[in-house]
């Protein structure tokens, strides 16, 4: 990348009508927040992604914000790209799909940072952060939504800093823009420390959002990210933690529903029979491939998921693709890219198992409470999506509609998917919800709670490196 002066002024004007639409519209946009800055520094792809580069935004504008006092907004810089909507409707980035639609993902990202005393001109690093993010998005196809959170697991100015994961919301001052090509939203990067982001995906992001609003050197209304912030709310405030998201949990559960992982499961009842055996392991052989229909009712089970609602659902294996808020281009994180080259899901089978063995990577693991706590506790379902193939495992508890386990059969396949159905006692007692509160007994917590049940036995060990856990009926 390489930083230059916008084409904009008084001196692009007259070339105005050779930008590509889509840029402009976004432009317009930028001038009516800042109509003072005709000119804001610009960071550019030197070699635009469509002709080879590695950059996949061509632009990231760069805006000195005065701030409100009226608001207590601080001064800060703001950043604004241009490249995952669609800038030029010809087809070389993004595929037009029409004007009523999103334009390319439907989105572009801004990022508000404070300004430092004695900063004259803004860090260039935001604009590196982005094009990150921007990666994964090309390269995945996955879009973001506003109440995401993003696992970093660095500082994001490659310091000593706290500010080491993302939250995204709506940008709190640009309006969505209709272009030629679609709708453009603009979603806001919110730095954040690591526990403010576990409490984001134990309870919910736009819950956690709304704390940081409240907490001026946390972010404030405009949530400006302040890289030298030591301090997390909770150490701000320590009555957060139990009176909003604790209370949060308890009352509304967790409102994400599955996530990306190393994960593996094996049956333990009985030896694989013969090579079109559809368990899925990973162990020594290549994971065998969902099918379309088992992707899209593991796609829909986590866009239910991220909803706010009463009644828990998986969609029924035989349903057919009900969204279409997104254009056929474009996939989730779960569809299987060989999906046309697998056994036709009719001649699947769904079998109930004896016994399995499941095994996460640590960070995975961790994630044990959130499933427990904030969702099957709720009367929810969790899915771990294993990143390696097309292994899945759901956790779903009495209640989900759809689901192929049941309280009888608690363990049940469908190819590479598993299924564990958790026993009534351990989603329904308020034992449980306390036990989970206490981390560092965790490990004895969950074995004692499915070990005092009359029909599971169950063991659970956490390696230096995965977990492990061992059902059986």
């Amino acid at each position: 990348m390489d930083e230059v002066r916008p084409t904009s002024g008084p001196a692009a004007s007259a070339l105005a009508s050779l930008f590509p639409p889509g840029l402009q519209a976004i432009y317009g946009e930028c001038r009516r927040l800042y109509p003072d800055q005709a000119n804001p520094l610009q960071v550019t792809a030197i070699v635009k992604y469509w002709l080879g580069g590695p950059d996949p935004l061509d632009y990231i504008s760069m805006y000195r914000n005065m701030g409100c006092a009226a608001q207590d907004v601080q001064e800060h810089w703001h950043y604004i790209s241009f490249g995952l909507s669609d800038l030029y409707g010809d087809n070389r980035v993004h595929e037009f799909t029409g004007q009523e639609g999103p334009s390319g993902f439907g989105f572009e990202l801004t990022f508000r940072l404070k300004r430092e005393v004695g900063e004259t001109a803004p860090p260039t690093w935001p604009a590196e952060l982005m094009q990150g993010l921007a990666r994964y998005v090309f390269q995945s196809e996955n879009t973001f939504c506003s109440g995401d959170h993003i696992s970093w697991h660095s500082p994001l100015d490659n310091s000593e800093s706290r500010i080491q994961h993302m939250l995204l919301t709506e940008d709190p001052r640009m309006t969505p823009v209709h272009t030629p090509f679609g709708l453009v939203n603009f979603l806001q990067i919110v730095g954040v420390c690591t526990e403010e982001l576990q409490a984001a995906q134990q309870w919910n992001g736009q819950g956690m959002l709304e704390l940081l609003r409240g907490v001026h050197v946390a972010g404030g209304p405009w949530l400006i990210t302040d890289m030298r912030r030591g301090e997390t709310i909770f150490d701000i405030d320590p009555h957060l933690q139990p009176e909003r998201v604790d209370q949060g949990i308890e009352t509304e559960g967790s409102n994400l529903s599955g996530v990306s992982a190393k994960c593996v499961w094996d049956d333990l009842s009985r030896p694989p029979e013969d090579e079109e055996d559809s368990r899925s392991i990973c162990i020594g052989s290549q994971p065998r491939r969902l099918s379309e229909k088992d992707t899209e009712q593991i796609r829909e089970a986590l866009r239910k998921g991220l909803e706010f609602n009463t009644k828990a659902a998986l969609p029924p294996i035989n349903s057919q693709r009900q969204g279409h808020d997104r254009p056929q281009s474009r996939k989730d994180s779960l569809e299987s890219e060989s999906s046309a080259a697998i056994v036709p899901h009719e001649l699947v089978r769904t079998r109930q198992l004896e016994s399995v063995h499941l095994k996460f990577n640590q960070e995975s693991g961790t994630l044990l409470p959130l499933c427990l706590r904030g969702r099957l506790l709720h009367g929810r379902h969790f899915t771990y999506k294993s990143i390696n193939g097309d292994t899945a495992i759901t956790f779903v508890s009495t209640g989900v509609e759809g689901a192929f386990a049941t309280e009888e059969h608690p363990y049940a396949a469908h190819g590479p998917w598993l299924q564990v159905h958790t026993p009534w006692l351990l989603v329904h007692t308020q034992t449980v919800s306390s036990l989970l509160r206490m981390w560092d007994s965790l490990l004895y917590a969950i074995s004692a709670l499915l070990n005092w049940l009359p029909k599971e036995q169950a063991t659970l060990v956490n390696f230096s490196d995965e977990w492990r856990m061992v059902l059986m009926k």
